[in-house]
């Protein structure tokens, strides 16, 4: 049964590609010609969620789980900027990704459509660090663009900041605030 649904899996990753090529809207907003895409922002956003989940007491790895598949849906739905969402009905996360994965085998598609469900629901410590650390990295990617030279990011700051809810993210929120993008690097040579 499985060797017959290989194409179907196939299809899916192929998909699922789609998302290194769609850029993340919003940005174009804020004047960012070329921003960053919805693939760079859910692996980063996957990283943050492990990090969280860690200080957290959470379990990193479900954590970033459900930060991979936080925005896969966009495959079928493009990433819409927030003003859009006033004049276009959203289809439920959930709805997309069971289109999407309805014809993967199984245990393919209940771990993809339990992170999904797990993501929209928030309500567990790992589902809370995900979302967290997807408005971490729009956080951290507005101050990445600011000191490339965009001025009209800060709604994404004050956005970001207002959503966060765990500890962990609001403490690494107000250190990237303080700290430039490039602290890491001198923080190499002490």
């Amino acid at each position: 049964m499985l060797d017959d649904q290989i194409p179907d899996v196939t299809a899916l990753l192929y998909e699922l590609g789609l998302l290194k090529r769609f850029p993340r809207t919003g940005w174009h907003t804020a004047g960012v010609p070329t921003p960053e895409s919805v693939a760079d922002h859910s692996w980063r956003v996957s990283v943050i969620a492990a990090v969280l989940a860690a200080m957290e007491g959470a379990d990193p790895q479900r954590a970033a789980l459900l930060a991979v598949w936080h925005d896969s849906q966009e495959t079928r739905t493009t990433d819409l900027p927030h003003l859009a969402k006033r004049y276009v009905t959203p289809v439920p996360a959930e709805t997309v990704t069971a289109a999407q994965a309805r014809r993967v085998p199984a245990p393919v598609r209940e771990m993809i459509t339990g992170a999904v469900a797990e993501y929209e629901a928030g309500e567990t410590p790992e589902a809370r660090c995900a979302r967290d650390a997807d408005r971490l990295d729009c956080l951290l990617q507005a101050r990445e663009y600011e000191e490339q030279g965009h001025r009209n990011v800060q709604p994404w700051i004050e956005t970001s900041l207002a959503g966060l809810v765990t500890a962990s993210a609001k403490r690494v929120a107000q250190e990237a605030l303080a700290q430039g993008t490039l602290a890491w690097l001198e923080r190499t040579t002490r």
